[in-house]
């Protein structure tokens, strides 16, 4: 709503962190359409090697059906529209799932409630990772396999065929998700097949061969739709080989305890500078992933035992501490079951507690069953309703209920589940939104910029300050820059400029580890960053020097990260629309470099920021003797 009322165009969850990392992601398939290039790849981010989009959360399932959107509108409003449309789809899928196995619809309402709206939807959602917030496709996919394997009312190649189609949109929304629905999906159906082996063998064959046609049906459409996209995302250029996140510890999951009670290291008051807000990008309360309170927990055990009868409950619940035990990842001190896939490939790369999704998919399939059969327990007609016409209706305390009786009893039960969790979200709603802030110079100057321009931009996108995407998503791709704010930018990926980039991340983040303004910058540093600009082919460096820019667009030390370029490069900056920009990077040919105690003396003590401080220490650095 904050979004909706003000200017949609302009005002999103966050222009930074991994917000801008998506809105990026929105502007290039639109822009590679409308120039005739592939917008599974592009060399306007991380130049020379260039993004593969398949290989990262590139979202192209909306970045693609909303092109037109971002064609008149721009990536953020088209940002917005996915952002809205989520929540909302994926409850409406739960919905349709639920309504094929509950009489009263406000049951499959609530359910969808619960799935669409959860902490871990809101949560993904306010750092627009749409790959994880975009949850529609799941609970289709269940609804087909209920049909494949248990109903069998339709041909089993339409209904394979549609499973197909959906592994394929999931593909194209998040690959991450789709990995994790295949190891649930498996799960389920062995789970299903294992238990008719033993209770109906005859029902087991009879459906075996309707299953096996629609599966295969399935596996062939999706092996074709996906052949090329799935070659591409795995060995297509800019592919990544092993592990996306190097040295990231990913693998340790929830605690039980975090279902239960909100994680506090996540979940707070905003501050006005943290690490989570620097890279999330969200500005709002941080919501915890896996809340679902002691409401939902005794509404599901309570539900258990009174219907245990009802297998869709054994087999949800049995999905559902599928889902939780994964959750909790390994690299503990018991052995858990992640520990069987952890270090496999691809599987490597899943983020355990990410494995919550379905955890919330479950619970609220069996929500909504338990909501179902409370208000037809309760309701006396649904009670001569399900008793049939050869036997006499119940009589006793049922008899003497109003017909409205079911639905009260129905919202208790859903009040109950509900309530906690709705509590907790009901800090951050509505969204905590900001204006997307262009400095002075990408909004009067780059839209003009003659040529093909490779920009440094500090602070540095490969470092925890995304926020240039933002800006160049926002001017419509008019240059390009090196490195980039997702894996790609991985300083552990920066080959032989490891050392050079390291230095400018450093000189554009105070967050990362190890990081901090060093006066005493050596000579070595200088030549690591000088050869990074050479390698990386860069034709300008820009440094925005706007106070009033907000603080997470700002870089720490303005004065500092001038001095660097500009004993890098031997050439002082011009001071053009609130920026520091130092054109022909790639044509000058500096001789020497200051030296350690040189900069020393030029930068220490110096403001921040500021005409006369960047002035100042960039023309110190210029008359020093060469080192």
């Amino acid at each position: 709503s904050n979004v909706w009322t003000s200017h949609p165009t302009s005002v999103t969850t966050c222009g930074c962190g991994d917000s801008s990392l998506f809105t990026w992601y929105m502007e290039w398939p639109a822009y590679a359409i409308a120039h005739g290039l592939d917008p599974f790849f592009s060399t306007a981010m991380n130049y020379p090697t260039g993004v593969n989009l398949l290989a990262n959360t590139s979202e192209l399932a909306f970045s693609l059906v909303l092109a037109p959107v971002t064609w008149l509108f721009g990536p953020v409003a088209s940002l917005n529209v996915a952002l809205t449309l989520s929540p909302a789809l994926s409850a409406l899928a739960m919905f349709v799932l639920l309504r094929r196995w509950v009489s009263w619809t406000p049951a499959a309402f609530i359910g969808g409630l619960f799935y669409g709206f959860s902490p871990f939807v809101l949560a993904s959602l306010a750092d627009a990772h749409l790959m994880l917030g975009m949850a529609a496709v799941p609970p289709l996919v269940v609804a087909c396999l209920d049909e494949l394997l248990i109903r069998q009312r339709r041909r089993p190649v339409g209904t394979g065929i549609l499973i197909g189609l959906l592994v394929t949109l999931q593909f194209f929304i998040g690959t991450e998700v789709l990995l994790m629905m295949a190891i649930m999906g498996v799960g389920g159906i062995v789970f299903v097949a294992a238990y008719a082996a033993h209770r109906y063998p005859a029902a087991l064959r009879a459906h075996a061969r309707h299953a096996g046609v629609g599966l295969l049906a399935g596996g062939i459409t999706a092996g074709v739709l996906l052949a090329y996209p799935a070659w591409f995302a795995i060995a297509g250029p800019g592919h990544f080989s092993g592990s996306i996140w190097p040295g990231e510890i990913l693998q340790t999951g929830e605690t039980l305890k975090d279902y239960l009670v909100p994680n506090q290291n996540v979940a707070g008051p905003a501050v006005s500078f943290s690490a989570d807000h620097l890279i999330g990008g969200y500005q709002g309360f941080l919501l915890s992933y896996q809340y679902f309170g002691v409401g939902i927990l005794a509404v599901l055990i309570g539900g258990f035992l009174v219907w245990r009868r009802d297998r869709r409950l054994w087999l949800f619940g049995a999905m559902t501490v599928s889902s939780v035990v994964l959750s909790l990842g390994s690299n503990r001190e018991v052995f858990l079951p992640w520990e069987v896939l952890a270090n496999l490939p691809l599987f490597e790369n899943i983020v355990p507690f990410r494995f919550v999704l379905f955890a919330y998919l479950a619970a609220a399939v069996m929500l909504g069953l338990i909501i179902d059969h409370t208000y037809l327990a309760v309701n006396r007609r649904s009670d001569v309703v399900r008793a049939g016409p050869h036997r006499e209706s119940k009589e006793g305390v049922w008899s003497r209920l109003p017909e409205w009786s079911g639905a009260v009893a129905g919202v208790i039960v859903a009040a109950i589940a509900l309530v906690p969790p709705a509590l907790y979200v009901a800090q951050t709603l509505p969204f905590t939104t900001r204006p997307v802030a262009l400095p002075t110079w990408f909004r009067t100057v780059a839209p003009h910029l003659a040529g093909h321009q490779v920009l440094l931009i500090f602070p540095a996108p490969f470092t925890a300050y995304d926020n240039p995407m933002t800006w160049q998503a926002v001017n419509r791709m008019h240059y390009s820059m090196v490195e980039e704010g997702g894996p790609a930018g991985s300083l552990s990926r920066a080959g032989k400029e490891t050392q050079g980039a390291t230095v400018i991340a450093n000189a554009s983040s105070s967050i990362l580890p190890g990081s901090s303004l060093r006066s005493s910058t050596s000579a070595s540093d200088l030549a690591s960053v000088r050869r990074a600009l050479s390698e990386w082919g860069v034709t300008m460096v820009v440094i925005p020097d706007q106070p009033d820019l907000p603080t997470y667009d700002q870089t720490p030390s303005v004065t500092y990260a001038a001095a660097l370029i500009t004993a890098a490069t031997g050439e002082l900056p011009i001071h053009q629309a609130d920026a520091w920009v130092w054109s022909g990077v790639a044509e000058v040919t500096p001789s020497g470099l200051p030296t350690s105690a040189r900069f020393s003396t030029c930068t220490q003590g110096v403001a921040s920021r500021g005409m006369s401080a960047v002035d100042a220490a960039t023309r110190c650095l210029l008359e020093a003797p060469a080192g």
